[in-house]
């Protein structure tokens, strides 16, 4: 996969054109020739990490516990499969610029005003420390924030949003309705990955769940159904 062409495609909004990588790198993943596993992230969602070259990167990210084919029971939906827990939204930045386009479904984000504020301040400043074992380390910095909400842009299916590193932000599913997108992330060296929580929060742990081979398979498979699925009305 070639990541600058796919970057030239986004800045085209080539979306047809993303959509088809998208869905080539899922067919590998479910005959077998691609032997990456799906990543279950606190935040909300499953990843597929299909590329990592240095700064760059590419990934599907799928949302929804009926993206599987399975049902919230236990956490667990049909044949095992994995669900990912219900999280609140989180306001976070990332490390690297962001381009994200919606390959079913729709995607919510509300940038988020955040600004210095020692004196009133409503959150407290978490550095993210990621380790390649899968482990989130969440630690508390001194800087006192005040956050209030900003634009709101839903996006969906055959659309492309951008976020640029830095841009506090929360992610949200409509009506938590199955959705997916393919990312392009390019990591910028000045940045590092923030979160906000609470004021008196203590540093935590995050882990990122990884599914076995079979998961991984039925997780592609079901976002290639979806993906070749007409949307339904009420989302047109």
């Amino acid at each position: 996969m070639d990541y600058r062409a796919l970057e030239r495609a986004a800045r085209r909004e080539a979306t047809a054109e993303l959509s088809w990588h998208a869905v080539s790198e899922l067919e590998q993943i479910v005959s077998g020739r691609r032997a990456l596993r799906a990543v279950r992230h606190p935040l909300g969602f499953v990843c597929l990490p299909i590329l990592r070259d240095g700064p760059r990167g590419v990934c599907v990210h799928v949302f929804g516990r009926m993206a599987f084919g399975g049902t919230a029971s236990e956490g667990m939906g049909s044949g095992g499969m994995p669900q990912p827990e219900s999280t609140v939204p989180q306001v976070h930045s990332h490390s690297w610029d962001l381009t994200s386009t919606v390959l079913y479904g729709r995607l919510g984000n509300r940038r988020m005003r955040v600004h210095d504020e020692p004196a009133q301040p409503t959150h407290r400043v978490f550095e993210v420390h990621s380790d390649p074992s899968g482990v989130d380390d969440l630690r508390p910095t001194q800087r006192l924030v005040r956050c209030l909400p900003g634009a709101e842009q839903t996006t969906a299916r055959g659309q492309t949003y951008s976020l640029r590193a830095g841009e506090f932000h929360t992610s949200v599913v409509p009506g938590g309705r199955p959705a997916a997108t393919l990312v392009l992330g390019r990591t910028q060296p000045d940045r590092a990955d923030l979160s906000l929580g609470p004021l008196s929060a203590p540093g935590h742990r995050m882990v990122r769940g990884t599914c076995d081979a079979a998961q991984t398979a039925r997780i592609a498979q079901a976002a290639l159904r979806r993906i070749h699925e007409p949307e339904p009305e009420s989302l047109s």
